[in-house]
């Protein structure tokens, strides 16, 4: 395919009026804000990308890289992503987001092209170099350019990057914030699209270097609020927005109210429900608790209604478990404390009011049920173990895995492709031909004509 520019491919298309948006919080906001309407479309009547609206030059990008079908929340995003209205997108990982998100914003791209056109802000510095993936190969026919601006990089190189106005800057919030603040000639002014990929996880993050700077004498928690409110403040008002969300929490809730103008709510339902979810944590739970019998035991939970149903469950089974939460009175509260030092209880589930300042000697092992939202809950955490020179374990149910899954689900994909070719090669031609595994084979930029591992310019 002949490498082309976005200019190239011009062409006219209309702008959206945007209301003003000043803050994430929702005080700084007068008035009601309607609910985000849920527009869905028949799935059984759109069985390709061209069906969804996407440019033939993108679907055959797609079609390159073995989408023949878009995904629940593709069919439910693109075409009102194309329509130029806001989007609220709740879908778990591994659905096929990104691409619900870059495939717009390519398109705009096609129509328009302009420089630092687009911004993601994503959670964490790995999610950034896979979303520069996927952008770098949907977009290799046309020559898109991509940063990617997280921490742990040298901030010269980044700064020399950011000179040269890529169209999409992918990164993640603190260190966007310190180029916004310290690097020369950068801003964000003629930004058209905003995306926050995995929402939730960007607004319980932590920063540690700045927060002296940014806070002041604010909590560190709510660092991350003000970083967030700061980048909205400093980019168009006139723009279009797209959060993409596993949950819907308190503050994405706010987040949205904020940043977003009369969006569109596309939700998926996951395939791996939170009954499913749970069940194998309950496993993994009761597992451990019968290798480790005759330990005593103090479960976290991240929730209060997670851990009285986990306490009831451990009792059902004949396991001598109470809870002890935020939701409880205190006499309740001392009892539970009480009941678990006289060990008369062996399981003692709590939620991060049992993580401080609690001195029970007799704790064996520390179990994270709900990976805690800081580190510092963490360390609060399994520091009930092992006290006064005493030995003592720590148990971590982790589910920072899923990060991998959209990866891994989309080599899968990839591998059964490949089988099913390399049969119908096998019918086809008479010799025997060997399945193709060499190194230059894999590879989601090689899979497109172009891509990032040969060399090009992009537009200017």
């Amino acid at each position: 395919m002949a490498e082309q520019s976005p200019e190239s491919c011009m062409h006219t298309s209309g702008e959206m009026e945007r209301s003003n948006v000043d803050s994430v919080t929702e005080e700084n906001r007068s008035g009601g804000t309607p609910e985000p309407r849920e527009d869905t479309l028949p799935e059984e009547t759109l069985t390709s990308f061209r069906d969804l609206g996407v440019s033939e030059v993108l679907c055959e990008a797609c079609e390159q890289l073995g989408w023949k079908k878009p995904t629940k929340i593709q069919i439910e995003a693109i075409p009102v992503a194309l329509q130029g209205r806001d989007v609220i997108a709740l879908a778990e990982t591994g659905s096929g987001k990104t691409a619900a998100f870059a495939l717009p914003i390519l398109q705009s791209l096609l129509a328009s092209a302009s420089r630092l056109h687009s911004l993601v802000l994503t959670p964490t510095r790995e999610l950034a170099f896979q979303i520069a993936e996927q952008f770098q190969a949907l977009g290799a026919s046309i020559g898109v350019s991509t940063a990617v601006i997280v921490g742990g990089v040298d901030m010269m190189s980044q700064a020399l990057i950011l000179a040269k106005k890529p169209h999409v800057v992918i990164a993640t919030p603190g260190r966007l914030m310190d180029h916004l603040e310290n690097t020369k000639g950068f801003n964000l002014r003629a930004l058209k699209t905003l995306v926050m990929d995995e929402a939730d996880r960007i607004l319980n993050l932590e920063f540690e270097s700045e927060s002296a700077q940014i806070l002041g004498d604010r909590k560190e928690e709510d660092v991350v609020v003000v970083v967030v409110d700061k980048i909205l403040k400093v980019i168009p008002r006139d723009r279009r927005t797209y959060l993409f969300s596993a949950t819907m929490t308190k503050k994405v809730q706010k987040l949205q109210r904020a940043a977003l103008q009369d969006p569109v709510k596309c939700s998926v339902s996951s395939k791996f429900t939170t009954r499913e979810h749970h069940c194998v944590q309950d496993c993994y739970l009761v597992s451990i608790l019968n290798e480790l019998a005759g330990n005593s035991f103090m479960v976290f939970c991240g929730t209060c209604n997670n851990t009285q149903r986990v306490a009831l469950m451990l009792r059902s089974l004949g396991i001598t478990a109470i809870p002890l939460h935020g939701q409880m009175n205190q006499s309740k509260r001392l009892g539970s404390l009480n009941k678990f030092k006289a060990k008369s209880r062996s399981v003692l589930l709590a939620t991060d009011v049992a993580s401080r300042g609690l001195d029970i000697p007799h704790v064996d092992c520390v179990i994270n049920f709900d990976i805690p939202t800081h580190s510092k809950d963490y360390i609060h955490r399994v520091g009930r173990t092992a006290r006064a020179g005493r030995s003592g374990k720590s148990i971590t149910f982790e589910e920072e895995v899923m990060m991998l899954v959209e990866r891994v689900t989309e080599a899968q994909r990839f591998a059964r492709m490949e089988m099913k070719e390399s049969v119908e090669n096998r019918k086809r031609v008479a010799p025997r031909q060997e399945v193709d595994d060499d190194e230059q084979s894999s590879g989601v930029r090689k899979k497109v004509k172009g891509g990032a591992s040969q060399g090009r310019k992009g537009p200017r």
